[in-house]
Parts: C-alpha cells; structure tokens; sequence
C-alpha cells in the first residue's frame, strides 16, 4: 500500500524492480537480484552452514540493507536533532529564558525561520530522494523543523500555561497506540480506506488555505484567533470537531508510513532509505502534535 506521504514517493517503497536501478541498489548483498540456484554441499560443509545459520542473522551494516531495527535508530537520532533544535527556538522566542512567565518580548524569528527553512529543506529531501538520499538534508531539516516547533510551542505555552506538555503526551499516546496496533495486526491500511483519507487531506488542505486567507484579510474579530476553527458549530468550536478527524487521519497516515517501511524492508531497499523512513515518519509526527497543540488551545480558550 502507497503512503500518502510525500517523503516515500521513491519507487524503491513500492516496486522492488525499482532497486535494482537506484545507486547502491545491485550490490554484493545482493539487492534487487535473483538468488542463484542452489548448489549440492558435501555433508561436512552442511553442518558447517548450519552452524552459521543458528548464529545472530545479519543485520543493516551487514547486509547494506534496509531494516526495521536500523530505520527504527535512525529515526529517533532524528528526533534527537529535532528535540535539540526546539530546545533552542524555545530560548530564543523567550528571549533568553526558558521560562515563559519570564520572557519580555516574545520573537517570532525562530517560528518563520524554523517554518521557512525547513519547509525548503523538505522539498528538496523530497524531489532528489528518487536520485539519491542525502542524509545531511535530512539531518538539517530535522534542526530547522525543531527550531520552527520550539518558537511557537513557546509562543502558546505564553499564552496556555502547561499547553505542550498536555500536547506532547497525546501524541506519545496516539503514536504508541497506533504503533501497537499495527504491530499487533489489528489495523492495516487498505485501498478504500486510503481513498477515503486522500479526499478528506485533500479537502482538509482546502480549508486551512482559506482560512489562512481569511485571517490574513482580518474577517474574524480579534478574539477569534483560530478563524474558522474559532467559530461554535452546536455551541462546539470547529476547531474542536475538526481537530479530532485530523488526529484520526495523522494517525492512519501514521498506519501507511509503518506499511510502506515495511514495504521498502521486503523489497530490499539500500540501507540508507531508512533516514528517508524516519523523515517520513517525523513530517506525520510534527503534523500530529501541531494539531493537538492548536485542539487544546481552542478547547482552553473557550473554557
């Protein structure tokens, strides 16, 4: 199954053909190749191969293939950088501090630069990922992003005391239940419920860019700082019935990253698809907690 995520667009996630001409794809390991038949072997040599065959199986450095295990540490060393870098746009926006109550003046330049660089950075990981893998990018994306998440979790822990500790711990919830049950096998993506997941982003997309555009017109009154997502639907903010759907979809999105890694591993994909495999994996992650953060903010500011 396809990940809607625009990080696994390499064809090597879905076609195992696709890794034989990807750079690093045929090599010794024998990725992207036939096996060749087998050969008889004298009895002596038979206990001798399966000796070696009871030993620890091979893995990533071995292999020069692509793992669960290994996209699994490569995708927390991502989360590290990015962790450091929000650490430093949280000080930065606080002008110094890393107390909100404390802070001056708050600065927006770490929240547009974090923004704008890493969305940059994002599309060139992107559009030359089908070429060639180039961790470095992928490691700056995961500094600017962290810088970008850190400015405006500090801009609403100002605004919400306790704010992004509530937002972290639901996504940590949402994540590690998600992961479970994929794990577990009790959920699966499929093509129907992947249709239905791309008509509501694409439909989701629409109506951010229109809210953008309405607040950028000053429509909404200034205490209605979230626009659209700000105005009662049955007394209950949009902001509060949209945000659940969203969860609901990060999460399915989620549900299509695990497939398409586990897709890449079958396939035989060159072990440095798993930096691709952890960038995919942190886009759909920032996506889900930015999401919750604004979800509870909404449902504070109305309280």
């Amino acid at each position: 199954m396809a990940s809607s995520n625009p990080a696994f667009n390499n064809p090597a996630f879905q076609d195992p053909r696709a890794v034989k001409s990807y750079p690093g794809g045929s090599n010794a390991a024998g990725i992207g190749l036939t096996p060749p038949p087998a050969q008889p072997v004298a009895p002596g040599v038979q206990a001798g191969l399966e000796g070696a065959y009871a030993g620890p199986p091979a893995g990533a450095a071995e292999t020069g293939r692509m793992t669960i295990e290994d996209t699994v540490h490569k995708t927390i060393g991502l989360f590290a950088i990015l962790l450091v870098g929000a650490v430093a746009g949280w000080f930065v926006t606080l002008g110094g501090t890393f107390i909100p109550t404390e802070a001056e003046v708050l600065s927006v330049a770490p929240m547009l630069v974090g923004a704008l660089v890493g969305f940059v950075l994002s599309l060139v990981v992107i559009f030359t990922s089908r070429k060639k893998v180039r961790p470095a990018l992928i490691f700056a994306y995961a500094a600017f992003e962290g810088i970008f998440v850190g400015g405006i979790s500090a801009f609403f822990e100002f605004q919400w005391s306790g704010i992004v500790i509530q937002a972290t711990l639901a996504t940590l919830a949402v994540v590690g239940v998600t992961l479970a049950l994929f794990a577990s096998g009790k959920v699966r993506a499929s093509k129907k419920a992947t249709k239905i997941f791309l008509i509501a982003m694409f439909g989701y997309l629409a109506f951010s860019l229109l809210n953008v555009v309405l607040m950028l017109f000053n429509v909404f009154p200034a205490d209605q700082m979230f626009g659209l997502r700000s105005q009662p639907i049955f007394g209950i903010p949009l902001g509060l019935i949209l945000g659940v759907l969203v969860v609901i979809m990060a999460a399915y999105s989620l549900v299509l990253d695990f497939d398409t890694i586990q897709q890449g591993v079958r396939n035989g994909a060159p072990r440095v698809f798993g930096w691709l495999g952890g960038f995919g994996i942190m886009v759909t992650v920032v996506w889900l907690y930015l999401e919750i953060l604004r979800m509870i903010a909404i449902l504070r500011g109305n309280n």
